[in-house]
């Protein structure tokens, strides 16, 4: 997969976790021109979503999937400024038990998904979602025990 196409599917997931409306209402753009930005088609290969839109996304999305994405490319590991978290976890213990939930949703996705022996792209997608949710997990259980650690 091309940087181009990686960073496109990871816009195409920040607008649709903020969701197409919301996105137009948050930026002041167009459902067309939302979409021109993800777009995989030839005309819109040089057409990628400005970083002050992309951060006015983040901004209401559940995840930094543009940033996401980008640190991804430079091999760097994001972690969350603790005062900003939505919900604050009560420890290392909640954080394992919300792992191994989130890795038995995992492998249930991947369980349906396989089932025919093709993934599908939106299996793909859910897979995805999943994936990221672990992520998240990771994130928070860093840092609790950073915290712990200290």
């Amino acid at each position: 997969m091309s940087i181009a196409t990686y960073l496109k599917k990871h816009t195409e997931a920040l607008v649709k976790d903020v969701g197409i409306e919301a996105a137009c209402e948050a930026t002041g753009k167009s459902k067309a021109t939302l979409g021109r930005y993800y777009s995989d088609s030839d005309e819109h290969d040089d057409r990628f979503m400005p970083i002050d839109v992309v951060a006015a996304l983040e901004a209401s999305s559940r995840f930094p999937h543009v940033t996401s994405a980008l640190a991804d490319l430079r091999g760097i590991t994001l972690s969350y400024d603790g005062e900003k978290r939505n919900a604050t976890s009560t420890g290392v213990n909640q954080d394992v038990v919300a792992l191994a939930q989130r890795f038995g949703m995992l492998m249930a996705e991947y369980n349906q998904a396989i089932g025919d022996g093709k993934i599908t792209v939106n299996e793909a997608k859910r897979l995805l979602r999943e994936t990221l949710a672990i992520q998240q997990v990771l994130l928070e259980m860093k840092l609790n025990l950073e915290e712990e650690a200290s």
